[in-house]
């Protein structure tokens, strides 16, 4: 099956059931310890998994480590451009989790980014970056412990598809024209519009399919958190992308009031149950002008359309959802997207998980990482139907490489969400415990100490894992 890779003798694959993984006591785990940095923080994070693991489960649960290849490491194995060999797209595919470290995006033609290809490869559509403080931990914003969101970020579509040709390509001028000549002029809301002959052009695309499945799983996340942070906020900027992004939020929307009717509820259908739960005389034409400003203002067609929405609601879910039943239920809102970057800093403990597009989820999860320390301590995941790959967020740091002073943070807290998935619930609190109560006494590598009040002596990365390990019996 493999051409030079050599499976563990010991342990089972993890399988799969309605996009759930089955997880046996001894499994089996693909990893990629990664360019750069890779070097010190895998074996420094591989040694706190394998701790937690022990602690939690003594030699109960242990998983069996199966090294593969990418990036600069694989083409040392297997030649020159070999950066994303078979046998590691297929060692992924047989045993369902993966965890990496962080990889270099190779310079020229060819793959434009490992991440990108192992994501589509395997259909990793959801982009899971949780945002959340420890204590101690050095922040520029002024009250960081009030951001825990998860971002949910769409990971096969948008532009990062990469459907893109250049200025002056042959076949990106004959897009222009076919555009210029025939499709533009023939919709008459885009009739005046032109796309200049000197551009380079790509294509955006965003399914229904795509969107449903990640706000699907981001529903499903939101259903197994404590009620308070049961919330899902869909980003987009549809005020613009009118077919695209607000296309994204209108079938985020359809999902949730269909697929999971009895467990949601909108934004706007809490202010209509809420206002006729405040005053039960309500008429539908007052509840209706409470809901949306400027109601008296609007045409007489914009008001019925509103009017009916009230009564639509009422009729359909009152019984289900009013006389405060809303409340006990996931609340699913949107949010345009240049508002939410605000608002993250301004008012932070009003969101939990956060579903977006590629582009905006990209620039989204690393502005929130720094709000709580930056990305060395980011984690992330990428989470498909019969597949999930772990990994560092940050990049391969090819100077500090090799000198045991880079912060593993981020590779451990992706591990913490591997150990998760896979309902080891026990050892990843562990690790969570270890990494705070480190953090909270000043035990940290460089990047954070140098910027602790006052400054501590920095720990080098192996021994930041050994200060986490020591901190499970705390």
């Amino acid at each position: 099956m493999y051409e030079k890779l050599t499976p563990p003798e010991t342990g089972s694959r993890i399988t799969f059931e309605n996009g759930e993984p089955i997880v046996p006591d001894n499994p089996i785990v693909p990893f990629i310890r990664g360019d750069g940095t890779g070097i010190d923080i895998w074996p420094a994070a591989q040694k706190v998994f394998d701790a937690a693991v022990q602690a939690a489960y003594g030699g109960k649960r242990q998983i069996a480590w199966f090294k593969i290849y990418a990036g600069d490491e694989a083409c040392e194995k297997y030649g020159t451009y070999q950066y994303l060999p078979e046998d590691t797209l297929n060692a992924i595919k047989e045993y369902g989790v993966a965890i990496k470290g962080p990889l270099t995006t190779p310079v020229g033609g060819g793959i434009r980014s490992l991440n990108v290809a192992l994501r589509q490869i395997h259909d990793l559509y959801a982009c899971v970056r949780p945002c959340k403080y420890y204590p101690g931990t050095p922040s520029p914003h002024k009250s960081p412990e009030k951001l825990d969101v998860i971002v949910y970020r769409e990971n096969t579509e948008d532009i990062y598809l990469g459907i893109e040709w250049r200025q002056g390509s042959e076949i990106g001028d004959r897009l222009i024209k076919l555009l210029n000549t025939d499709l533009i002029p023939a919709t008459p809301e885009h009739r005046n519009k032109q796309i200049p002959l000197d551009s380079g052009i790509g294509i955006k695309p965003i399914s229904k399919t795509g969107s449903q499945r990640l706000v699907r799983r981001a529903i499903k996340h939101a259903l197994r958190l404590p009620e308070k942070k049961q919330m899902v906020t869909l980003v987009h900027k549809g005020n613009i992308m009118k077919y695209t992004e607000g296309a994204f939020r209108d079938w985020g929307y359809e999902l949730a009031t269909t697929e999971f009717r009895h467990e949601c509820v909108t934004e706007r259908e809490s202010w209509i149950l809420g206002n006729k739960e405040g005053n039960p005389n309500l008429s539908v034409e007052d509840n209706a002008r409470q809901i949306e400003p400027g109601y008296d203002a609007l045409t007489e067609e914009k008001q019925a359309q509103i009017r009916q929405e009230v009564e639509t609601v009422l009729n359909a879910i009152w019984d289900t959802h009013g006389n405060g039943q809303w409340k006990t239920k996931v609340m699913v809102n949107d949010r345009i997207a240049d508002s939410i970057f605000q608002q993250i800093q301004t008012r932070p403990d009003e969101y939990s998980i956060l579903a977006t597009m590629n582009l905006n989820g990209d620039y989204l999860s690393d502005a929130a990482a720094a709000i709580v320390g930056g990305l060395g301590m980011g984690p992330g995941a990428n989470i498909g139907d019969s597949c999930a790959i772990f990994e560092a967020t940050h990049g391969t740091a090819p100077k500090h490489a090799g000198l045991d002073r880079i912060n593993p943070g981020s590779v451990i807290l992706s591990g913490v969400m591997m150990l998760e998935y896979m309902g080891w619930q026990e050892a990843a609190d562990l690790i969570k415990k270890g990494i705070g109560a480190a953090i909270s006494q000043g035990e940290v590598t460089y990047d954070l100490a140098r910027m602790m009040e006052p400054p501590v002596e920095p720990l080098k990365c192996s021994e930041f894992a050994e200060a986490i390990i020591q901190h499970f019996n705390d």
